[in-house]
């Protein structure tokens, strides 16, 4: 079997006169650099069944779900959020989520969320 080599007390020479405090301290600052990369990319990208899992918790069901994501998809919309587009559209129409929802599906609202959102096919 072959002697592992252990350079343990090289590597830890920048940490050993450091108090614990300080050690927290400089895994917690490790630890946001690790995660940034991974926030930036959740907060920018998406996926369809995260936007139907967003639409469940709003009430529709899995198939109105399905649709809803799909014609926003269609459209380019779907990078805004389709929690979004439907709150978007619930408020500035004056009507509850889930009509807002319907009028997704029927294809009657599409037009009003590319000029809200400024996207120009």
């Amino acid at each position: 079997m072959k002697e592992r080599i252990d350079d343990y007390n090289t590597r830890r020479t920048h940490l050993k006169d450091m108090s614990d405090t300080e050690l927290r301290s400089y895994f917690l600052k490790l630890s946001e650099q690790m995660m940034e990369p991974l926030l930036d990319l959740a907060y920018t990208h998406t996926s369809k069944s995260i936007e139907r899992s967003v639409l469940l918790r709003m009430g529709f069901s899995s198939i109105e779900a399905k649709v809803i994501v799909n014609i926003l998809d269609d459209y380019d919309l779907l990078r805004k959020g389709s929690g979004h587009c439907v709150y978007v559209l619930s408020k500035n129409k004056n009507i509850s989520i889930l009509e807002a929802g319907q009028l997704i599906q029927n294809g009657e609202a599409t037009e009003y969320l590319l000029e809200h959102f400024k996207i120009y096919e």
